[in-house]
């Protein structure tokens, strides 16, 4: 007999990507409201600046390459830590993803350019590349490919022989793109009612997450 260490970790479960779901489509509503880019959405950024810059609206255009580059490092960052804090890398991620949401909601008063589109996008980026819900990819922050998972799992169901737990991803899939239009209404109706405290929501999601998550210890499981 010998122990081997389950794979099973906190920020794998439907919970945590619900929240974050929520807070995926929440800050992309405080960023659009705020500052006229999208946080998450690098896509619509991309083309917003193309567009501009074919139309030679050259300072339209150049007000999309913050949040890009921004987004870039974060993305840059979260790859670093997958790779060098292995099962951590989750909660590490959590913990720069609050410490920049407060930080952003202390510069926002005296910098909201920057803060704004520089320090969110880099929030939205720590989300990509780290996070599954019970083994499957899935994003928080940006809802075409769970839709898309979605709608395939539920033409599956009705046009093939139904698989083991395909109705539940489907279901899953389904859900943060819920989660991610509520935090997207969220982020709306607070931010222009309750534009000092907008980002007090955001943290007070991913807090308890990442406190659940603080405490998960390898489980050590039989093998013969």
């Amino acid at each position: 007999m010998r122990a081997a260490t389950s794979r099973e970790r906190p920020e794998e479960g439907l919970l945590v990507a619900l929240m974050l779901g929520f807070t995926g489509g929440y800050i992309d509503a405080y960023t659009w409201i705020n500052h006229g880019v999208l946080a998450n959405a690098q896509t619509a950024n991309l083309v917003f600046l193309w567009v501009n810059a074919a139309a030679g609206q050259w300072q339209e255009a150049s007000h999309f390459v913050p949040p890009l580059f921004a987004f870039f490092v974060g993305v840059v960052i979260a790859s670093w830590l997958r790779r060098g804090a292995g099962a951590r890398a989750g909660q590490l991620s959590l913990l720069v993803e609050v410490a920049m949401l407060i930080l952003v909601g202390v510069l926002h008063n005296r910098v909201p350019h920057l803060a704004g589109t520089l320090g969110i996008s880099m929030v939205a980026a720590m989300q990509i590349p780290i996070f599954r819900v019970e083994g499957s990819v899935y994003s928080s922050v940006m809802i075409t490919g769970n839709l898309r998972q979605a709608i395939e799992g539920a033409f599956a169901l009705v046009a093939a022989a139904p698989q083991s737990g395909l109705l539940r991803k489907s279901c899953i899939y389904m859900g943060v793109c819920a989660m991610f239009g509520t935090g997207a209404a969220a982020g709306a109706f607070l931010t222009e009612r309750l534009p000092t405290l907008t980002l007090m929501v955001p943290i007070a999601a991913l807090l308890p997450v990442l406190l659940f998550c603080a405490r998960w210890r390898p489980v050590e499981v039989a093998q013969s």
